[in-house]
């Protein structure tokens, strides 16, 4: 009679605990899975077409790049990016930098990278980045004028000349 009311209990315990019957499905997960900001659907958890979350609200590109800058930002990424970033698009420990000048404003990027708690903590863009990496970007301390030559650097693995 012992093991009969043992069984019974655990059978309830399981049935119990087996939490919500609603599994979720593949496009209800999806609302991250394009996290680089180029199909920033309307209605979806992540839609965000803002500049990010910090003191950058209008920035002014150059046509062509400014090599300075490039050459500055390359020994940035060597000491502070590579480890967790790839130039091509795809992800290491972060997302790949390959495309990222395109979809996301240079105000976004300038943000993002000098501002980093706050854009995770209040960016929708930046969240949905962290929900699919699992990993908070520490912050570089990147002063301005390297922050915005690590933005000419990302444009020019994007191919502007």
């Amino acid at each position: 009679m012992k093991k009969l009311l043992i069984i019974i209990s655990g059978i309830t315990l399981i049935y119990a605990c087996g939490g919500d019957s609603k599994k979720e499905t593949k496009s209800e997960s999806s609302d991250v899975s394009n996290i680089y900001g180029d199909d920033k659907k309307e209605g979806t958890k992540y839609a965000d077409d803002s500049k990010g979350v910090g003191k950058y609200s209008n920035i002014e590109l150059g046509a062509t790049l400014d090599q300075n800058m490039v050459a500055t930002a390359s020994k940035i990424f060597d000491l502070k990016c590579s480890a967790c970033h790839k130039l091509t698009d795809e992800k290491l420990v972060g997302p790949g930098w390959k495309g990222v000048t395109k979809r996301r404003k240079v105000e976004w990027v300038m943000n993002f990278v000098t501002n980093t708690d706050e854009m995770l903590n209040k960016d929708a863009a930046a969240q949905a980045m962290l929900e699919e990496c699992l990993v908070r970007m520490p912050n570089q301390n990147l002063s301005e004028a390297d922050a915005r030559s690590m933005y000419e650097f990302m444009r020019k693995n994007d191919g502007v000349k």
